[in-house]
């Protein structure tokens, strides 16, 4: 103990001096301006510009804009930048740029949520995210002494939808952009619904705060709703049905009244849909779209938006995906995310061989980017990074894993005409960690599923030990065959590796968590039921007849270990993550407490799998 002690005191010193160090080189080297940009309509937008007094370069720019704040508000109070991960921009020399979008903070306008993207526009007046950034670009170009007339543009989660909007304004001096975790839209997959089941915990949270509406510029932000029972699950089950949490939110929040007023995938929504609209970006503009494995919030934005790019244009488009939570690329450490461990710091790995080098050699004309493949992923399990000239990978095929009898997994498709059955209750129902919380976790994506095996209302199939590994990389698809007494219901399949008996990390030390026998979450995902033909037009079951329910989940990358095994779940809630369904075929934004009922649900062996893609 004393020679750690004696390490400590050694080493502590030289990180409090590195640290002090980067900061005054951050103040001796850099100017804070803060400006109004004018848009081509009149509106100014507040504009944080972190300038460097060097002169020996011309220097490009890095620009994010965001509807979460520029703040700290005021040219005289600098934030801490040298604990940023992104301080090497800083080092480079660039213009570092921040902006409140329009209606947020301390810009001018209204702001619009996911403000479509417009395609024919006439006057000055026809504005959208998109030209906003072109004005904004022009005007850094034109007026910030000494740059180098090339602009990068990145930003994480909401500020990655405005990223995308970035790409769309084809400004000739625009010459990179990161889309990272992008909101894509938000009813098939990102944020507050997927496949159409509203993503109740995360909407209300985020919403009873940031949908507060702002009259006039400001530097202070709104509350949320003060909850007062500090326990997820029980507040979500007292407030019932969705209207009651309506009346919570208030008459004040117009896009939670929006989201109550779109139950289906109609004109509102799919105008929302940035991927339907990436065929304007120009092939000129290169794009690095990155995101987490284990994203709660938008891992189907990160895949989804790569595989639009693809497919609607000749844009020079590649892809990261790591081991990460939403924005851990952005964090400090990024080698392990709850109890799962990935073997090395995933998140330094990413900065100093993708990201730097990439806005370098576009807006610096700096180094190489051979080393950046067309998709460069992380497979957890295997915990390796791998490169690929497509995703999916060529080497990836479908192949299908069937539900057996008595729970077994199998490549064999089952005979006969058996089914599992259960009882889905919306009173009680299946939690979506086992743990009480109030917030939302990030952890779940990899939490241990014992809990959920446990429970009646959670069909559980596994395979055999593996004998070998076996490595999975693309989509994933289950493909239900089912039966239910009431008129809809929610289907929730999760693909889970199951960890030897004997597993251990090695370093117990460091993980406090039981290992042996470990249930990872590897990827689950919701269908709400009447969806399942379309998202436009939903339709009622009819009790007892077998019908199919088949879906697509966001895509994995993992190897399931030799001495492990493959667990696949289905369930009916996933609670509070997801709404409850009542069941019965309604509009469930409007449904009241005594729509909600029982259901009885078979699930047949023979014609039920889940559509693995397996590498060879």
């Amino acid at each position: 103990m004393k020679k750690i002690l004696s390490l400590l005191v050694m080493i502590l010193p030289f990180a409090v001096l590195a640290q002090n160090a980067d900061s005054v080189w951050i103040m001796n080297n850099y100017t804070k301006k803060e400006l109004y940009i004018p848009m081509r309509d009149g509106v100014k937008l507040f504009t944080v510009v972190y300038a460097p007094k060097s002169t020996e370069e011309k220097h490009p720019i890095i620009l994010t804009r965001t509807p979460y704040s520029c703040a700290p508000y005021g040219e005289d109070k600098m934030p801490p930048l040298w604990y940023s991960t992104r301080k090497y921009f800083l080092k480079e020399n660039y213009y570092y740029v921040i902006q409140d979008v329009r209606g947020r903070w301390m810009s001018e306008g209204q702001f619009v949520d996911v403000r479509p993207y417009k395609t024919d526009k006439k006057t000055a007046t026809d504005i959208d995210e998109s030209t906003d950034a072109y004005d904004t670009i022009d005007w850094l170009t034109k007026n910030l002494e000494n740059n180098n007339n090339k602009v990068g543009v990145f930003g994480t989660s909401y500020p990655g939808f405005y990223a995308t909007m970035s790409a769309l304004s084809n400004h000739p001096s625009l010459k990179a952009v990161s889309p990272q975790a992008p909101v894509t839209e938000w009813f098939l997959g990102d944020d507050f619904h997927h496949n159409g089941a509203f993503m109740m915990m995360d909407a209300f949270n985020f919403y009873s705060g940031f949908g507060k509406p702002r009259p006039a510029p400001t530097t202070k932000g709104p509350s949320g709703y003060p909850i007062p029972v500090k326990d997820n699950y029980e507040f979500y089950m007292r407030a019932g049905a969705l209207p009651n949490l309506t009346k919570l939110m208030g008459d004040s929040i117009a896009f939670w009244k929006d989201l109550m007023s779109h139950p289906t995938y109609d004109a509102f929504w799919q105008a929302r849909n940035t991927r339907n609209f990436v065929q304007h970006i120009s092939a000129d503009i290169p794009t690095l779209v990155v995101g987490g494995l284990f994203d709660a919030e938008d891992v189907y934005g990160a895949w989804n938006l790569y595989k639009a790019i693809e497919a609607k244009t000749k844009n020079n488009n590649r892809i990261v995906m790591g081991p990460w939570f939403h924005g851990q690329w952005g964090a400090h450490d990024g080698s392990y995310l709850g109890n799962v461990q990935f073997g090395s710091n995933t998140s330094a790995w990413y900065r100093e061989n993708i990201e730097l080098p990439f806005f370098n050699y576009y807006l610096k004309g700096k180094g190489s980017i051979d080393q950046i493949k067309e998709a460069n992923i992380f497979f957890s399990g295997a915990n390796e990074w791998k490169q690929f000239p497509t995703w999916p990978a060529a080497n990836s095929q479908p192949k299908a894993l069937y539900l057996q009898n008595n729970g077994g997994l199998s490549f064999t498709k089952a005979t006969g005409n058996t089914y599992s059955e259960y009882i889905s209750d919306p009173a009680k129902p299946v939690p979506y960690t086992e743990d009480v919380h109030l917030g939302r976790t990030r952890e779940y994506m990899t939490d241990d599923q014992r809990f959920a095996a446990r429970r009646p209302d959670v069909l559980v199939f596994k395979t055999d030990i593996l004998t070998e590994d076996l490595t999975l990389g693309g989509p994933l698809t289950a493909d239900l065959l089912v039966s239910l007494s009431t008129t809809d219901a929610d289907f929730v399949v999760k693909l889970i590796d199951v960890y030897p008996d004997d597993f251990t990390y090695g370093n117990e030390a460091k993980s406090k968590y039981e290992m042996s026998g470990y249930q990872m979450l590897v990827r689950g995902e919701v269908m709400r039921g009447k969806f399942r033909n379309s998202f436009e037009k939903p339709e009622a079951f009819v009790p007892g007849k077998p019908t199919q329910v088949k879906f697509t989940l966001p895509d994995v990358a993992h190897t399931f270990k030799k001495g492990h095994r493959i667990m696949v779940q289905v369930q009916s809630s996933w609670f509070p993550l997801v709404d409850r369904n009542p069941q019965k075929f309604t509009d469930i934004y409007h449904a009241k407490d005594a729509d909600f009922q029982k259901a009885s649900i078979k699930v047949y062996h023979n014609a039920s799998s889940i559509i693995l893609p397996v590498m060879k």
